[in-house]
């Protein structure tokens, strides 16, 4: 009786084993489940396709145990970069005794092939029994011994690699080394690197690149995706890149040295700390950048089948799902939001380009992110080839990249990642750098969703102009949210009166729980909506009590606190902006002056010292009633942070434009949402006034 033992790899053939390097990305196992079918990569690089075709790699029939042994230990030491339990299973001596999970086909030679995982047995028909000699047994032994030397050492590269890249977290200092990149690969990297930025960094910005697979062998152009972006940081000055694995870096103190993480085609269920989760979504929600490739859509998932681990990541990258067809598929891109900073490498140009494109599925939608280019259906063929998964989309709508806002983070995703070749490619680099750029701050760029984006809103954005709606005290939030999404406004208000839901009539404060923060946030991205201004209507007490309200806002992804503080607090609010990154409007007291001009004049005086942290609000209507003219209203405002509250529609587009010519750039325009027909009337006037001053050179993505 002969046995035949395989070990299977992804990418290599029995000829071919003996020219790859040890740890090369091309060369991993197998695994020991059936697949029927992989996502990632080409069909004949399955399991079952290489079982089939014969490219399996054998143990040489040489005339003793050692050499058939010694082969083994060879083909062990190309998984010194795999998990400790991916290398001591690969040790298993099989018994010879059936094993759940086998199946069997017959072949020519009258035996029945039976498959166990990554095992091949040839036994012939009829036998039920196996006998084995003590000689066979004596060769095993030795087969046994042979094996285990050669894998402990192996296990101990294993783990020297991941203390290494332990070793490169923050303040590490460590430079990673650009393995299994040939030197022609690096020459062409190089040489397309970007040599300017896009954008000046506004401080020195450090990106967090992490690239862990789990339950997946990883895609080989992450090694050169690393590589890329360490030197395009270094050569423009624009960021410092680090590399990691250990999820540990993701701690709130740890992950708080950070501008942006970069997740690299990371495949699988990362991590499943629920305190390392919730760091991150913190750190997205407060204003940190986060950017993800091509595997990424399947990121906390369990790997494989892509298993939905951990919904609200989703959320944060903006689509789920790894369908695909051929890695070189040849599509014809078109560019959804042409005047898109990230865009402009493109020069208004779509492109063509040959990959493999996903096609992704919810919670992908044009409500939620804002789509930068996609597939250009019809001049693609989308049949060409041959497909692996759900492929079709009802709307036909097959996106590649976009952005978006979580709360206050950037996110960025685009699926162009998977062959080597992109990222020696100057003209996606750059677009390249120009996405890290934006997720690290540096870089603005529009991200109301798509399909919110107007006519209107598109003449805002080239003003500079946010609308947001504000709730009263008699509504909650979520009924905020319901009504600001009919008016067609992409921002809101909310208060610490309101309460947060009728499910939960607790006030919007501090002492929500992280569930009901976990709800707001869900209410928030169904609409399209993101919360922009936070007002404290109780002005607290202690310094403590206005840094606890000043988190909260944070926390909620706001960029505005209103309030009406003592006025010799401003100092210490001040302080406090800075520390958080928010900026603060007051709210002049009627008491301050007998007329709202007089008002408005004693509120620029006062927080013009203070600018750009602290401004004032400004209500147009009474400020006409006191004001002889324009001339004298926006001469005093020169130099001050204002919010308008947009309260009635009498003279608003009048003070608007006025605004407009006098170089008076506002911060935030407020409608109340006390009235449903007055709020829908007032954001009318301010579409009008904002489409007439903009132009008529508008276009929607």
């Amino acid at each position: 009786m002969r046995f035949l033992r395989t070990r299977a790899w992804r990418g290599c053939s029995a000829a071919s084993l003996s020219a790859k390097p040890a740890g090369s990305p091309a060369c991993q196992p197998a695994g020991r489940s059936r697949a029927a079918r992989p996502i990632f990569g080409t069909e004949s690089n399955s399991p079952r396709a290489r079982l089939t075709s014969g490219k399996t790699t054998t143990t040489p029939t040489g005339s003793n145990a050692f050499d058939r042994a010694k082969h083994r230990v060879q083909t062990r030491k190309l998984a010194t970069d795999q998990p400790r339990s991916v290398i001591w299973r690969s040790l298993r001596i099989g018994s010879g005794g059936r094993s759940s999970g086998t199946r069997s086909k017959k072949n020519s030679s009258g035996t029945t092939r039976r498959i166990v995982s990554d095992r091949v047995r040839c036994v012939p028909r009829g036998e039920c029994k196996l006998r084995t000699s003590m000689k066979t047994f004596a060769n095993r032994t030795l087969l046994c011994a042979v094996i285990l030397a050669g894998a402990l050492p192996a296990q101990l590269q294993c783990a020297a690699a991941n203390e290494s890249a332990r070793s490169n977290l923050p303040g590490a200092g460590v430079t990673p080394t650009p393995l299994g990149i040939d030197q022609q690969s690096l020459e062409r990297i190089q040489q397309a690197i970007p040599q300017v930025a896009p954008a000046v960094p506004k401080k020195p910005r450090k990106l967090l690149i992490f690239d862990l697979n789990v339950g997946y062998g990883g895609h080989p152009s992450a090694a050169y995706a690393n590589h890329a972006f360490r030197l395009m940081g270094e050569r423009t000055g624009a960021f410092q890149a680090v590399t990691s694995r250990d999820p540990a870096v993701f701690a709130p103190d740890s992950l708080q040295r950070f501008d942006a993480v970069f997740f690299n085609n990371t495949v699988g269920n990362l991590f499943t700390n629920s305190e390392l989760r919730e760091s991150l979504v913190r750190f997205v929600y407060r204003g940190g950048g986060m950017l993800g490739v091509h595997g990424t859509s399947v990121a906390f998932t369990q790997w494989p089948g892509a298993i939905e681990d951990w919904p609200e990541f989703g959320l944060m990258i903006g689509a789920r799902g790894a369908n695909h067809r051929e890695n070189t598929e040849h599509v014809y891109v078109k560019l959804d939001d042409p005047d898109n900073p990230l865009n402009s490498v493109f020069e208004g140009r779509g492109f063509e380009y040959r990959d493999e494109f996903f096609r992704v599925h919810d919670p992908y939608s044009r409500r939620r992110v804002r789509v930068l280019f996609s597939i250009d259906t019809e001049r693609t063929d989308l049949r060409q080839g041959r497909g692996f998964g759900n492929l079709e989309r009802a709307d036909n709508d097959y996106a590649l990249a976009w952005v978006r806002n979580y709360g206050r983070g950037r996110t960025f995703y685009c699926t162009i990642a998977h062959n080597p070749y992109v990222f020696w490619d100057p003209m996606m680099l750059r677009f390249y750098l120009g996405a890290i750029q934006f997720a690290l701050g540096d870089l603005p760029a529009p991200t109301i969703p798509s399909e919110l984006v107007t006519p209107a809103i598109r003449a805002q954005e080239k003003l500079g102009w946010r609308v947001a709606a504000h709730g009263t005290r008699q509504m909650s939030v979520f009924d905020s949210i319901e009504r600001s999404a009919k008016l067609g406004v992409a921002y809101l208000g909310v208060s610490s009166a309101q309460a947060l839901s009728s499910a939960v009539p607790k006030p919007v404060d501090f002492r929500l729980e992280p569930s009901e923060m976990r709800q707001l946030r869900f209410k928030l991205d169904s609409a399209g909506l993101r919360i922009l201004s936070y007002e404290i209507v109780n002005a607290p007490e202690s310094e403590a009590d206005w840094k606890r309200a000043f988190g909260f806002a944070r926390d909620m992804g706001a960029e505005f606190v209103v309030a009406a503080p003592d006025w010799r607090l401003l100092e210490t609010l001040q302080q406090l902006c800075c520390e958080l990154d928010l900026q603060l409007f007051v709210k002049p007291l009627e008491t301050s002056a007998t007329t709202v001009y007089a008002r408005a004049q004693s509120a620029a005086e006062a927080t013009r010292r203070h600018a750009p942290w602290i401004g004032f609000t400004l209500e147009p209507e009474g400020a006409f009633q006191g004001a002889s003219d324009y001339g004298a209203l926006f001469g005093s405002l020169k130099g001050a942070k204002i919010a308008v509250r947009c309260d009635r529609t009498t003279r608003l587009e009048q003070f608007l434009e006025e605004m407009h010519r006098a170089k008076i750039q506002p911060a935030l325009l407020m409608v109340p949402l006390d009235q449903s027909d007055h709020a829908a009337a007032v954001v009318e006037s301010i579409n009008r006034v904002s489409m007439h001053l903009a132009g008529s050179r508008i276009s929607t993505p």
